[in-house]
């Protein structure tokens, strides 16, 4: 029988296998017996594990040495060790992608633990009697989530057993599991994108396309202020929630009727969502905005200025943006003067030149163009890297412009003389106003630093209005 390993220090060893993680544990003995933290949070995630949220902890007792469990892959992580005993344990990735497959193994005893992500296959044979296996699991057996199993004697992962599997125990279910061949992989977690009608959510359909784990709502198949949202989903299906969707009528969000829709779709809407997200461990991206300021600075806006909305659109956006931040896992994306498919700036001025109409177009407020189809591929680059949670400018680069300079640019781009565009200021512009009006921040020029270092290349605004206008002029 082997003895137990005292006094290694906490380790952690990367696998052949994608996420696959071995922790060598410290054990503390002597002639009584021994003691170990098995799972200890602040230290495993402060060696990089991410925190997985285990909710049932589950054991294993195995009489007989030979004693031959799995190849069983699940929808959801597990953190693998031993109470007592040793196992020889092996794990095949059976999850879509280029490394199903891959086979990893190795022996556990009470010092060494393992964790095994979302879609890897599981198995085990015990190498000593009264042998105790047990695993933290962070989400609850269900008859309707999606299970992979291979069989333990498949030729292709090719494992060596210590036991002959002639020789060992095995349930009749277990040797009647497929091949490599025939096994169903188990896919990614689906990402849902809410909203996904606006101009933002076509930009990221064309940016995901139709893959098969991204699911695609607006308001009729998903009201996210409804009642029962919480169980609208079997939500630990679901790795991501991008939050596409929001209440954007700056003006009408002074009236009384305006208000109260405005703070149900980017407050209460929003709310629910990142409840749930905190409930299954589920990442929740967010777009914000630039009216969060007050647009008094005399430099571009951090990620982490105090924010002072003027108006009830950047009050419940701020508020939104608060909620958001408490989830563990999330991403707040701000960014301003969103242009996409649909009713926008460039559109109208472009629209105006052509009907030979000479507009007023205000000229002290100043910031940059964002194209939703940007702001679309920075989201999928943050998640696709992983970049550190958090809030993130996301806007065109290069020098600031105010309104009237943008439509100069439409017009000369349309081929019309951009003199034709008369600058005002704010106040001039809406002096025959007779509905309310929205304050706007004066300056809404966002540092794009982080996200610069976070990997996200950052179109400069013109270059971006030039190809934007070229594609939408015949």
């Amino acid at each position: 029988m082997t003895v137990t390993e005292y006094g290694k220090q906490l380790t952690v060893t990367e696998t052949t296998i994608p996420g696959l993680v071995v922790f060598d544990l410290p054990v503390h003995g002597d002639a009584r017996g021994w003691f170990k933290e098995n799972w200890q949070r602040e230290k495993m995630t402060g060696l990089g594990l991410a925190d997985f949220g285990p909710v049932q902890n589950n054991i294993s007792f195995n009489d007989a040495v030979g004693t031959t469990r799995g190849i069983h892959a699940e929808p959801w992580d597990k953190w693998v060790s031993v109470a007592t005993g040793r196992i020889f344990g092996a794990w095949v990735d059976l999850r879509e992608g280029p490394s199903f497959g891959a086979v990893y193994t190795t022996e556990l005893d009470p010092s060494k633990a393992i964790f095994v992500p979302r879609g890897v296959g599981n198995s085990y044979q015990t190498l000593e009697p009264d042998t105790a296996y047990t695993y933290l699991v962070n989400d609850h057996w269900s008859p309707d989530a999606a299970y992979s199993f291979l069989n333990l004697a498949d030729e292709t992962a090719g494992i060596e057993w210590p036991i002959p599997l002639a020789e060992v125990e095995i349930s009749p279910k277990d040797l009647a599991h497929p091949r490599l061949a025939g096994v169903t992989p188990i896919p990614p977690k689906k990402i849902l994108i809410v909203g996904a009608n606006g101009q933002l959510g076509r930009a990221l359909r064309a940016e995901y396309g139709d893959a098969a784990h991204i699911e695609y709502t607006d308001r009729t198949t998903l009201d996210i202020t409804a009642p029962g949202l919480a169980g609208a989903r079997r939500w630990r299906d679901y790795g991501t929630i991008i939050n596409a969707a929001a209440y954007t009528k700056v003006d009408v969000a002074e009236t009384p009727e305006g208000r109260r829709e405005a703070w149900v779709g980017n407050v209460t809407g929003v709310t629910e969502l990142a409840r749930i997200a905190t409930a299954n461990g589920i990442t929740l991206v967010h777009v914000s905005s630039d009216y969060v300021f007050d647009g008094t600075s005399d430099r571009p806006y951090r990620e982490d200025d105090p924010v002072a909305p003027l108006g009830v659109y950047g009050q419940t956006k701020a508020a939104g943006d608060a909620v958001v931040a408490t989830v563990p896992r999330h991403y707040i994306v701000r960014t301003s003067w969103v242009i996409g498919d649909g009713n926008n700036f460039v559109r109208t001025m472009a629209s105006l030149a052509e009907r030979g109409i000479n507009p007023l177009v205000v000229n002290d407020q100043t910031g940059r163009l964002t194209f939703t189809t940007d702001i679309a591929r920075g989201i999928r680059h943050l998640l696709d890297t992983h970049a550190d949670y958090g809030v993130y400018n996301l806007t065109g680069d290069g020098d600031p412009q105010t309104w009237a300079d943008i439509a100069r640019q439409v017009f000369e781009l349309t081929g019309h003389d951009p003199a034709r565009v008369t600058g005002v200021s704010t106040e001039e512009y809406f002096s025959s106003a007779t509905a309310p009006v929205a304050p706007r921040p004066r300056n809404s020029v966002l540092d794009l630093s982080k996200a610069l270092g976070a990997g996200l290349t950052l179109a400069d605004a013109r270059a971006r209005l030039r190809d934007h206008v070229g594609a939408s002029t015949p």
